[in-house]
């Protein structure tokens, strides 16, 4: 869904000034095997662009990002493989493409000034820098929810509007002048934050952490204490953002839905991957357990887990459900 505005972004950076040199940062990069896939995908636009004109291949410095936590030497022992994969797949007169990995947060600095001319981020930018301050009276939830105080949505998006704000100011620093980014986050439509399609998902999870509660398998402090630095912006917020930081001008913005279970169109699946619980359990159980388990210790995970699932599969039955993304196309003013 969002491959076009990628496609469409590159295409017109490379087109504007036809760069000797085109520096890549991918932010929020993780370490499995859609790590490299960006990068494929941008440079084969580009080579296809420049074989059309007849235009010499550019250098490629490609930085990959993400927190010091994460799995790097994963990556850099599977660079080889790509690189020779991606040299058969270019051919000939491709340039070369040279791999840095930057650990370290994107609210902050983290290249030098005018060093980047594109940037991208997919699935990151809705995770906060930190709880926000102020949700003592969100008890019994996890995130926001249909019954959490209006402070408590305020809270959230305060947070939201200085890491966002923080890190378009970042990138503005670090990109050339015409540069572009594209940012893919988990959104909403509604203007009510706490809405079904940006909340639900967190919800259920409350709902199997509250019936362990009741049996005496968890902690209330520790229920009371736990919530998710996330926050799922409207496309209006994100505008609204972007345009008061005043770096960037607006290309393209856009919101897309993905069915909670994406499997749920396939033919010839498992019996596992049939059960829409199983998948989307799988889906949270992935982004969530560190949280869980540093908050909660790993010895309910599994429980917790196959609780979920449960609700999962009840609910996915009855209804359908989405994740709601917002993608922003931005150009440096």
């Amino acid at each position: 869904m969002t491959k076009p505005i990628t496609e469409d972004a590159i295409t017109k950076l490379y087109c504007s000034k036809y760069p000797d040199e085109i520096a890549i940062a991918d932010l929020g990069c993780s370490s499995g095997p859609n790590t490299f896939f960006l990068v494929s995908e941008l440079l084969k636009v580009v080579d296809s662009v420049r074989q059309k004109i007849g235009q010499k291949s550019p250098e490629y410095q490609v930085f990959l990002n993400d927190l010091p936590g994460n799995d790097f030497n994963t990556i850099f022992r599977s660079l080889s493989d790509f690189q020779n994969k991606l040299r058969k797949q270019l051919g000939p007169g491709n340039g070369p493409c040279f791999f840095t990995g930057v650990p370290g947060s994107f609210y902050g600095r983290l290249f030098r000034k005018n060093s980047l001319h594109f940037v991208h981020s997919s699935y990151s930018l809705h995770w906060l820098s930190q709880v926000p301050q102020g949700l003592e009276s969100n008890k019994r939830n996890i995130y926001m929810a249909s019954t959490s105080p209006p402070d408590v949505l305020k809270a959230y998006y305060v947070q939201f509007q200085k890491n966002f704000s923080l890190f378009l100011k970042c990138r503005s620093e670090e990109l050339v002048d015409g540069g572009r980014m594209v940012l893919t986050l988990i959104g909403r439509r509604s203007d009510d934050p706490s809405s079904k399609e940006c909340c639900y998902f967190w919800e259920l999870l409350a709902i199997a952490l509250g019936d362990m509660l009741v049996e005496g398998l968890i902690e209330e402090e520790k229920l009371n204490s736990f919530n998710i630095p996330m926050y799922t912006p409207s496309p209006a917020e994100v505008k609204y953002e972007v345009v008061k930081e005043g770096s960037f001008n607006i290309d393209r913005l856009e919101v897309t839905e993905v069915n909670w279970n994406a499997y749920q169109d396939e033919p010839d699946l498992s019996d596992a991957f049939k059960d829409g619980g199983y998948n989307v359990a799988k889906c949270i159980r992935a982004v969530a357990e560190p949280l869980l388990a540093s908050h909660f210790g790993e010895g309910i995970l599994d429980e917790v887990f196959r609780r979920y699932r449960e609700i999962i599969s009840d609910r996915v039955s009855k209804e359908k459900n989405e994740f709601v993304n917002v993608t922003v196309s931005l150009i440096k003013a």
